[in-house]
C-alpha cells in the first residue's frame, strides 16, 4: 500500500474527548481522522506514513479561542497582534481555531462587514477561524439582513450594554426587535454586560484621579449583574437562549444562577484572568498593562468564579485576546483612555490546566469540554471541531501534562511583549498543533502558513437543539 496523501499515525497517546479518555492509536489520513483503534499497527498503514510516539501525552482536540480580537483597529490605533501573528500564538497555545468578530459598520448591510473581515482574514490566518457579527444599531430590513448574515455562515450576534457614547448601546426596543428576530432565525445573542447607567453614574460620583485602580471602582461588579438580568429577562420572555461573554464577578454569577432558577438558558464564558487575576494588578506601577473591560474584581470573586468553573456551572473558558504593545497600554495612566486589553490565547491552556487539572480539581475531560467542546457546540462549529471523531478535521494537539515551565514576557510570541501571567508557574505544555493534518508548530518551532487558515461557516448553536 503506497502512500497517496499526507498520513500520520499518533500512537500510544492518552487520547482525551469532553466524555472520556482512553489509551489509543489515531490515523490521519489527508486532514481529517481516519482511524482510531486500541492499537493500529505499522504495518497496517501505507507506506511513508509518519509515525509520531505520543507515550506519555494527552491528544487533545484543537482548543477554539471563542473570543479573541486580532487585527482589531479601534480608538484610532491598532491590536499588536495581526492575522499573521495572532496565528502563531495560537499555535503555541494548541489554538486551531479561534472565533474573532466583525464590527457593525452601520453604513453598510451586517453580512458586508463580515465578508470583509472574512476575505481579510483569509489571507493571513494560518489557524482556522469562525466570525461574531456585532451589531449596534438597528437595520430597517433587519430579518433579511439576518437571513444573509446567516447563509454567510454566521450563527451569533455580539451586542452591548454599554460604551453609549461610541455608539454601541441598543437601547430597549431596539433589543426587544433584535431578539425576537433572533429567536426566529435561531441566532445566538452574546452580550458584553455592563450597565451603561449604573457606569455614568459612578463615573459622576468619583473624585480624584482616574488611575489604573479606579478602573475596577468605575466599572463595579453591580453594573455587570444589572445588565445580565436586563438581557437574560428579555430572554426568557422570549424562551431563547443567552450567552453571556468574560463573566467577571461573583455578582454576574449571582445573576446568571437567579436566570437559571427562573429557567433562563444562559451559557456563560469566562477568561484565566478573571479566575486567576484581581485588582491588586492594577495598583502598581504597570498597572495599565492590566487594564481590560469588565475590569480586574477582588480575590473572592476569582474564587466564586473557579467554584462555579469546576461545579460545571461555566460552560467556556475563552481568552478575549485582545492585545496593545507595552508602549500602547503605557501611555496612558487615566483609565478612561488607557486601550483595554490583553493578550491571552498562549495562555489559556496552561492556565486552566494547571489551576484546574494539576490541581485535582477537573478531569481532562472537563477541561476539553470547556476549551473545545464547549466552545464548538455552542457556536455550531461540532463535530468538525472540538472532537476527536472520524471523519472530522484533524485538529490535533499533543499535550504534555509533566512539563513545568514558567511564563515570561521571553517564551511568549505576541507582539505585545509582556504577559499578564509573568512569574506564574505551570503545568503543562503543547509539544506539537495539529491543523487539518498539518503540523503548525512542533517542538518550538512555528510552521504556520499565512493563507492556510479557513472560514469555518457555523451551524446553529446547541443552545437551540
Amino acid at each position: 500500500m503506497l502512500l497517496d496523501m499526507n498520513t500520520i499515525l499518533i500512537k500510544d497517546g492518552l487520547l482525551v474527548e469532553s466524555d472520556r479518555s482512553w489509551r489509543a492509536d489515531l490515523l490521519i489520513e489527508g486532514e481529517t481522522i481516519a482511524r482510531i483503534a486500541p492499537v493500529i499497527e505499522e504495518s497496517d498503514v501505507p507506506i511513508g506514513t509518519e509515525i509520531v510516539h505520543a507515550e506519555g501525552l494527552c491528544v487533545l482536540p484543537g482548543l477554539i479561542d471563542a473570543h479573541t480580537h486580532y487585527h482589531l483597529v479601534s480608538r484610532g490605533t491598532v491590536t499588536a497582534d495581526s492575522f499573521i501573528q495572532g496565528s502563531k500564538v495560537a499555535a503555541y497555545g494548541g489554538v486551531t481555531t479561534v472565533i474573532d468578530f466583525a464590527d457593525h459598520d452601520k453604513n453598510k448591510p451586517l453580512a458586508a462587514a463580515a465578508q470583509e473581515r472574512i476575505a481579510a482574514m483569509e489571507q493571513e490566518m494560518a489557524v482556522d477561524f469562525a466570525l461574531h457579527q456585532g451589531v449596534y444599531g438597528i437595520p430597517n430590513d433587519l430579518i433579511p439582513q439576518l437571513e444573509v448574515l446567516k447563509a454567510t455562515g454566521i450563527t451569533t450576534i455580539k451586542i452591548f450594554t454599554t460604551y453609549k457614547n461610541a455608539g454601541y448601546l441598543i437601547e430597549m426596543e431596539g433589543l426587544k426587535e433584535l431578539f425576537a428576530a433572533c429567536k426566529k432565525l435561531k441566532l445566538l445573542v452574546s452580550v458584553h454586560c455592563e450597565d451603561d447607567a449604573l457606569i455614568e453614574e459612578a463615573e459622576k460620583k468619583h473624585s480624584g484621579r482616574f488611575a489604573p485602580k479606579d478602573h475596577a471602582d468605575l466599572r463595579p461588579a453591580e453594573a455587570e449583574y444589572r445588565a445580565i438580568k436586563h438581557v437574560g429577562k428579555l430572554a426568557g420572555e422570549l424562551e431563547m437562549p443567552i450567552y453571556i461573554v468574560h463573566l467577571s464577578s461573583a455578582r454576574g454569577m449571582d445573576a446568571v444562577r437567579e436566570l437559571r432558577e427562573a429557567k433562563v438558558q444562559v451559557v456563560v464564558e469566562t477568561t484565566p484572568h478573571y479566575l486567576l487575576l484581581n485588582r491588586e494588578k492594577l495598583e502598581g506601577k504597570d498597572g495599565s498593562l492590566f487594564v481590560m473591560t469588565p475590569p480586574l474584581r477582588k480575590l473572592m470573586d476569582n474564587r466564586v468564579l473557579q467554584d462555579a468553573l469546576v461545579a460545571r456551572e461555566i460552560q467556556v473558558v475563552a481568552t478575549d485576546h485582545c492585545a496593545f504593545t507595552k508602549e500602547q497600554k503605557l501611555a496612558s495612566q487615566d483609565c478612561r483612555t488607557i486601550y483595554p486589553g490583553i493578550p491571552g490565547t498562549e495562555e489559556l491552556l496552561p492556565t486552566v490546566f494547571s489551576f484546574a487539572v494539576a490541581s485535582g480539581r477537573m478531569s481532562l475531560s472537563q477541561m476539553v469540554r470547556l476549551l473545545s467542546t464547549g466552545p464548538a457546540r455552542a457556536f455550531g462549529l461540532y463535530p468538525q471541531k472540538g472532537s476527536l471523531h472520524v471523519g472530522t478535521d484533524a485538529d490535533i494537539v499533543l499535550f504534555d501534562p509533566e512539563d513545568s515551565w514558567t511564563i515570561s514576557a521571553e517564551n511568549m510570541h505576541s507582539a505585545a511583549g509582556y504577559s499578564v501571567y509573568e512569574g506564574f508557574r505551570v503545568m503543562g505544555k503543547v509539544v506539537m498543533t495539529y491543523l487539518r493534518g498539518r503540523l503548525i508548530m512542533g517542538d518550538e518551532v512555528y510552521l504556520g502558513k499565512p493563507g492556510e487558515g479557513r472560514f469555518v461557516p457555523a451551524e446553529t448553536s446547541s443552545s437551540y437543539k
